[in-house]
């Protein structure tokens, strides 16, 4: 039975599943196949690239800077995460992702991303970073905030709002046994706010399967987090999640508060490293 590590997005409140993934690599901890959504996916390939510590260092340094994250970036290039910056300059250059690593890990990474035209959700596998790395883009390129990338073919946007935490996804894949890190804690329900419904027929009334898909989002995540508990109760998933709200702005410049909530995300991980790998076998 194959077991998998799926990871969940959420913007800067990803850092903490930097944190849980550096724990992992320090206790050896290694999957057969990962698939990330947006900042799942941002750092998931960090993760099975072997690289411990590599987001916390470049989320710290470059947090402040306004190519990174930023309504500087948004106005300037209708991107809130700068595009040249974050995924040519930082991992070409300032800070560099280990391409070969990522490659020899052996590891299967999937990023997941929403089809624009369908509303669907699409499960790439990358096998080369440089090759692939407007999937890893289009994955975290958050609606609203984000222009739509074009990649293999297809106009491609974030995948949370298709599909937020693909553990039904990887369970098809042949993935049955699955390690789950969400960005939300316990009893979390995620609601449809009066804003994001105004947008979403503003500014996606040409694609209206992607509009519905942003109408239907809450839904579809609420009932994946009822399904989780369920399968987690089977004991057929495994689930490392924050035990309250992670206090960070979608953008947060605050390197201590991103400093803290990554450390939450480490002490989280080697809490439930005993069970982890008990579960693990």
């Amino acid at each position: 039975m194959a077991t998998g590590l799926v990871l969940e997005g959420g913007a800067m409140r990803g850092i903490y599943t930097a944190g849980v993934l550096d724990e992992f690599i320090r206790e050896g901890i290694t999957f057969p196949g990962v698939i990330g959504v947006s900042a799942g996916a941002v750092h998931g390939c960090s993760y099975v690239a072997g690289q411990r510590g590599r987001s916390i260092r470049y989320y710290l340094r470059y947090c402040g800077d306004k190519r990174f994250m930023s309504a500087h970036s948004l106005i300037t290039t209708g991107n809130i995460v700068g595009e040249q910056f974050c995924y040519h300059d930082l991992p070409e250059r300032l800070d560099p992702f280990d391409y070969q690593g990522f490659q020899r890990s052996g590891t299967d990474f999937y990023v997941v991303c929403t089809n624009v035209r369908t509303g669907k959700a699409e499960y790439i596998l990358c096998k080369d970073m440089r090759k692939d790395i407007d999937y890893m883009r289009a994955s975290a390129s958050m609606p609203f905030v984000s222009r739509i990338v074009c990649a293999g073919g297809k106009k491609l946007l974030d995948g949370g709002v298709a599909d937020s935490v693909p553990v039904q996804a990887f369970r098809r894949m042949g993935y049955e046994k699955n390690v789950i890190v969400l960005t939300r804690p316990a009893g979390y329900k995620k609601k449809l706010g009066s804003t994001t419904r105004r947008l979403a027929r503003v500014m996606y009334r040409r694609y209206p399967a992607f509009e519905r898909a942003i109408m239907n989002r809450h839904k579809e995540y609420n009932g994946t987090l009822e399904e989780i508990d369920r399968l987690e109760k089977a004991g057929e998933v495994f689930v490392i999640r924050p035990e309250e709200p992670l206090k960070l702005g979608r953008a947060e410049t605050d390197r201590e508060k991103i400093r803290a909530v990554y450390q939450i995300g480490v002490r989280d991980a080697r809490r439930r490293m005993d069970g982890l790998r008990t579960f693990l076998g």
